[in-house]
Formats: C-alpha cells, structure tokens, sequence
C-alpha cells in the first residue's frame, strides 16, 4: 500500500498560477483576483476534493507548496487537489490592482470566495489558514454560514487553523514582535541595497537570524532594485484586522456540518493563559445537534511556524483529519 502511494505520488503536478493567467492547456478566461498554485493529480485522474491553503501575514502560498504536496500524497488514493492562494497585499496577488478596501479580514475572506466564482469551481471541502490565514478561513466560514456569498454557496466541511488566537488581540500578548518587525519594514529606506544589506541590518537591531533570513526572501530584485513582494501598507491594515476581530463565538457555535480544527503548537508565543484555558473549556463542550464541533490539538515541539518545526507531526494530524472527509 506505501508503494501504490508513492507511486501515485509521482503524478501530481503543480501548476502555478500568475496574475489570474493558468498555464496551457490549464488557459482560460479569469477574473482578475488572487493569485494561486495548484497541487493536483495528473490529468487523467481527475480530483474529488479541494483544500484551499491560506498563508500568514507576509508570507505567500509558496511557502506552504511542500507541505501541500507531502499532504496531497499522503491521502492517496483518495484524490485531493490543494490550491495554494497569494493573499491580497501578499506574493503575485500584490502586483495585482482593484481589491476591494478597506484591507480587512472580510473582504480577504471574500476574495476567497471571489476566486471560486470566478474559477467556476465547486466551494473547498476544506480550509487550511495558518496565523493571519487561520482568521481569514474563520472569517470565510463565518461568511459562508451567513449567506453573504449568495444563497448557492457549500459550507466547508473541515476548517484547520493554525496557531491562530481566535480572540482579539493586544499589543502584549505575543504579537509585539509583529508590531516591532512592521514598525522595522516602515523605517527602512524605500530602495533596499541589497538582500545582504537587510539581513545584516536586522541582525544588528536584535532580530533572530531565521526571522532576518526569512524577510531577506520576500525581496524581489528588479533591474537594480530590490522590492518587497507585499505590499507592507496593505499588510499592516490587514494585521490591525487580525488583532480586532474576535471569532470566539463562532467556535462557542460552530455552523452544523461543519469540523472546525484549532491547532496550537506546543511552543508558541502567540497563547496567553486565558486564550488556553478559553480553548481548553470549548474542547470540553457538548455541542447541540444542530452545530457543528470543534477539536484542539497542540502540536508537539513546534513554535509558531508549524509547518517548519515539525512539519511530519502536522502532517499525520492533518492529514488523519481529512481522511475523514471521504
């Protein structure tokens, strides 16, 4: 059985999708909205399911690509295609114009919703949202669950998030270094010299060199100049969203038909004891017939980054889960 997986396995593909345009012979008409890379089977075995991946604050879809293969074969012969998103502001998606404003958590959920209209696709099966992203599928599924995108729209079935606090947040709850690293990116020179230049330069106000490293990648060079592939105003609107919506409720009564998965890694910074104790009452709750549920798991010797430090414990969690899709 681990042979026919691996075999399978060798037949996804991932398609990367650029500013709306798919790839031949993938072409066709799109509606200008996010940015997006598939892993999916092989054309002559078409997929069954759909897992959206919704990156963090910063990131972009490629920094979940492996993950979402390793996922994607993992759950052969069951048939999965992932679809990686560029959130608005983030990745390819910020060279793109014409979002809609205000930068907040409802209109980046909406833009989820926006991207299957525009594909013609079935609504995921499943949203998969780390840090800001894990806000951004609560969002999508609180939206979802409201009608806002129509009368026509399929709830998800599974929600995982991230290491994400459902709450609102504070400056000193475990998000102050996010505040400082903004505060940093707005304080450096509009023309970065070099990739080099900002590593060395975060090293020396006290950043760690993974974190330094890690914002040394999100520089594109172009011609002499070195651009940042967000775009950092929209993204701070977006982080102040992030720490302002509260989806607590939504978890005290999940949507019925639908599994909402809080993941919390062991050894994040992000969780104050009241966010714990909060998450801890709510996985001990008996939810009424007509709600869904919600599950909590912690991930052990992990941080924030999940699917970094322990990237083969999400795996087996995530992937246990949506077997059950099936």
């Amino acid at each position: 059985m681990r042979k026919l997986a691996s075999d399978w396995g060798r037949n996804l593909r991932l398609i990367r999708v650029v500013a709306g345009r798919i790839p031949a012979p993938l072409q066709r008409r799109s509606l200008q909205t996010l940015v997006f890379e598939e892993v999916k089977p092989s054309p002559e075995n078409s997929h069954a399911f759909t897992a959206f991946v919704v990156h963090g604050l910063l990131g972009s879809g490629r920094n979940w690509r492996s993950f979402s293969r390793s996922l994607a074969s993992a759950l052969l012969p069951a048939q999965w295609r992932m679809v990686m998103v560029d959130l608005r502001n983030h990745g390819k998606s910020a060279e793109l114009e014409g979002f809609l404003t205000p930068h907040d958590l409802d209109n980046s959920a909406r833009d989820l919703a926006n991207l299957v209209k525009s594909e013609g696709w079935k609504w995921p099966d499943v949203v998969i949202g780390h840090s800001l992203g894990g806000k951004i599928a609560l969002q999508f599924a609180q939206s979802c669950a409201n009608g806002d995108y129509g009368s026509n729209v399929s709830l998800p079935k599974q929600l995982w998030v991230l290491d994400s606090v459902p709450g609102m947040l504070s400056s000193d709850d475990g998000n102050g270094e996010v505040e400082r690293v903004l505060n940093t990116l707005q304080s450096l020179p509009s023309t970065i010299p070099s990739r080099r230049w900002l590593v060395d330069h975060l090293l020396e106000l006290g950043y760690s060199k993974s974190l330094s490293e890690w914002l040394g990648t999100n520089l594109n060079k172009a011609g002499e100049k070195w651009n940042w592939a967000f775009n950092l105003d929209g993204a701070i609107q977006m982080f102040r969203s992030y720490r302002e919506n509260d989806y607590w409720p939504l978890l005290e009564h999940p949507p019925k038909g639908m599994e909402i998965h809080i993941l919390r890694a062991e050894e994040s910074d992000r969780w104050t004891p009241d966010a714990i104790q909060h998450l801890g009452s709510i996985n001990l709750k008996h939810f009424h017939e007509d709600e869904g549920k919600v599950s909590v798991h912690v991930l052990p010797k992990a941080g924030h980054w999940v699917h970094v430090d322990n990237s083969k414990g999400l795996l087996q969690v995530v992937s246990t889960g949506l077997a059950s899709v099936i």
